[in-house]
């Protein structure tokens, strides 16, 4: 089976860097209905950045607005995902290197049961030639 690719939208908040900070804006998120294909989140200082992938980014503007989440502006990246192989992510970058397309960010990882999954991420002007040249699929 081929690997799919979907366009997603990333956003990101801050926090205190303290325990049980980011899981109130997780339940506040669940709580709205949201469904995360991604979170990331890493200290910053005496902050902690939390990323979220949304499923649906409508629910998910919703569900922050509701729980008086503030999040940055929508970004935009791939997910992929497919049967796990050697070599799997290094194909679908290898195509943007031959378009000149700078990666600016790569997470990636094993799924378990024989899949793989990653988010690839470029900068806002080539979002779209992204998209082409890695045959993304709307939602």
């Amino acid at each position: 089976m081929p690997d799919t690719v979907r366009k997603v939208h990333y956003f990101s908040t801050t926090v205190p860097d303290k325990p049980g900070q980011t899981f109130k804006v997780l339940a506040a998120l669940v709580s709205g209905g949201v469904n995360l294909l991604a979170c990331t989140g890493t200290t910053r200082g005496r902050q902690a950045q939390i990323d979220v992938v949304p499923d649906d980014t409508r629910k998910f503007a919703a569900a922050a607005r509701k729980a008086g989440l503030v999040f940055s502006e929508k970004r935009a990246g791939f997910l992929i995902q497919g049967d796990d192989r050697p070599g799997a992510l290094a194909e679908h970058l290898k195509v943007l290197a031959e378009a000149g397309i700078n990666v600016a960010a790569v997470d990636g990882l094993s799924a378990g049961a024989g899949r793989w999954g990653a988010i690839v991420w470029v900068a806002d002007p080539d979002v779209a030639r992204s998209g082409r040249l890695l045959r993304a699929r709307a939602k």
